[in-house]
């Protein structure tokens, strides 16, 4: 376990503060409540931790007003803006529990979600509406809806003083979050405050954050990474957020040199974007305040990570995280020197082991499954005891699903998920080295293997592929180049050529949903 380091900033809420959302914002305004928390880089407009405080406060005392009590569910329909941060962290504040849903959830999952979720309210952008209220129709219970705009100045009505905030602790749940749910309903995961805050101190410490630092924020904040890493751990380390609507590459360098932004919070996906654009160089852009790239939710291919601090001299840590861990517990060092290319990192702030099938640690460079154990991790499953039970153990350690070893060094190499092996002939393969090896042909933007029912094996290999605009390559040429850089036994047998990989909100290839996408055509090829 890494020890707890001193943090370098001495504005940054001492170790013994209380773990919730509310002493942080509390401790930030009255230390500092003229600086900059969050801005909305297409408007201009500002908020300071005094101005987050202040609306924080006006926004409990609203839903006290309408019959909320501390611990109720309050959902987020709502993309990025100043409105939704706002929102996002005021719900907390006031001891309520935010449950920001996903945007891309099917109209089946959104009406599972805010069914099983139990909310009494739903903040949702005039947008999303429709969607809402076809949802709604089938629920029997009875759910407030107030729809209020993204990104804008005005504020929904309370004041901020009344009888009182009601009392919060660190094991008051914090947040909700639900799983991509591939392979079945969602599962909804519990955050408390302590696990929602030890992500950010987690994420403060190891990239040695201060409030000089400001990060480009370009993830959706209905997603574990965002939420945590770039709106919680500023609370902590007193830094700020550049918060755009939505990713744009043809924006993206032009925002982060305009806002000075001191470090940048990416995914993988984002990164194969930006390495097909312009440089800031090119641009005639200064982006000179860039310390690092973080890049975390997805494997990273290392030809990918190589090629982008070639091109940008941009040094990436590469990190790892898990909504059932409040994102961080993973990560590279701050030291370029240190950091391994390949491995998203240490354990930093939680313990981590791996194990075999029947529960036994494994030495150094054996492959099992990767465990984790920290104040970040969940509290539970909502509502899912069982589910609950399989994954934590009795003293503390959750049962990431991930494959991987760790070095001699502690470093973790991520292998595969349990659920997505391929197991060839009582062979296991680990995807991520076929994709690994198609990303590094010069037409492919990206890849990503997956395992289909074979008479003769049990299971053979599909590669899915999305080609860079403007290359042109056939499933003959992949082959050969396969059987070159991986030998006959792992080329695929079947290529599939696609305009898009599914991607959860981080992300993250899909890749059972990928499966269920080419069912027929996967199915018709196999016999």
């Amino acid at each position: 376990m890494v020890p707890r380091r001193a943090l370098p900033n001495p504005d940054t809420a001492p170790a013994a503060m209380q773990r919730t959302i509310r002493a942080h914002v509390d401790h930030q305004a009255a230390h500092r409540p003229a600086a900059t928390y969050l801005i909305a880089p297409e408007t201009g407009r500002r908020m300071s931790f005094g101005a987050l405080q202040s609306a924080s406060r006006r926004l409990t005392h609203s839903l006290l007003a309408r019959g909320m009590a501390p611990g109720d569910k309050v959902a987020l329909l709502m993309p990025n803006g100043y409105q939704t941060c706002r929102l996002f962290v005021g719900i907390m504040y006031g001891g309520f529990c935010a449950t920001p849903i996903n945007l891309l959830a099917q109209a089946s999952q959104l009406a599972y979600v805010l069914e099983h979720c139990d909310a009494r309210l739903v903040f949702v952008s005039p947008d999303q509406l429709g969607r809402l209220n076809e949802a709604l129709a089938g629920i029997s219970r009875q759910i407030e809806v107030v729809v209020c705009h993204p990104d804008v100045e005005e504020f929904i009505e309370g004041a901020e003083t009344g009888s009182g905030l009601p009392p919060l602790d660190e094991d008051a749940a914090a947040l909700l979050m639900y799983t991509s749910g591939t392979t079945g309903k969602p599962k909804g995961v519990v955050l408390t405050h302590r696990s929602v805050v030890a992500g950010g101190e987690y994420v403060s410490r190891a990239h040695e954050l201060t409030a000089a630092d400001r990060v480009m924020a370009v993830l959706p904040l209905y997603h574990i990474n965002a939420q945590i890493v770039t709106a919680t751990a500023p609370l902590v380390h007193g830094g700020s957020l550049v918060l755009p609507q939505r990713f744009s590459a043809s924006t993206f360098w032009e925002t982060v040199a305009a806002q000075r932004c001191t470090w940048i919070n990416v995914v993988p996906t984002i990164i194969a974007y930006l390495l097909n654009g312009a440089t800031p160089k090119d641009k005639g852009l200064d982006t000179s305040a860039v310390r690092f790239c973080r890049s975390a939710s997805a494997p990273l291919a290392p030809s990918h990570h190589r090629a982008f601090e070639d091109k940008f001299g941009i040094g990436i840590i590469e990190t790892m995280g898990l909504t059932e861990t409040a994102a961080p517990c993973f990560t590279n060092p701050l030291d370029p020197a240190r950091r391994k290319i390949g491995s998203p990192g240490q354990a930093w702030g939680n313990e981590a082991m791996i194990i075999d099938a029947a529960g036994n640690p494994l030495a150094a460079c054996q492959t099992g499954e990767i465990m984790v154990r920290g104040d970040n991790v969940m509290q539970c499953y909502y509502k899912n005891p069982e589910e609950t039970a399989k994954n934590i153990t009795a003293d503390g350690w959750l049962h990431t699903g991930d494959l991987g070893y760790l070095d001699e060094d502690g470093f973790v190499f991520v292998t595969g998920r349990l659920k997505e092996l391929i197991i060839k002939g009582g062979e296991n393969i680990a995807p991520r080295e076929i994709d690994e090896a198609l990303l590094k042909h010069p037409a492919l933007l990206e890849a990503a293997a997956v395992g289909i029912p074979d008479d003769n094996y049990g299971q053979e290999i599909m590669a899915c592929v999305v080609l860079k605009p403007d290359q042109a390559c056939t499933e003959e040429e992949l082959r050969k180049y396969c059987e070159g850089a991986l030998g006959n036994y792992k080329t695929p047998r079947q290529f599939r050529f696609v305009q898009e990989l599914p991607k959860g909100p981080s992300g993250k290839v899909q890749r059972l949903k990928l499966l269920e996408l080419l069912a027929p055509a996967t199915q018709a090829a196999s016999r």
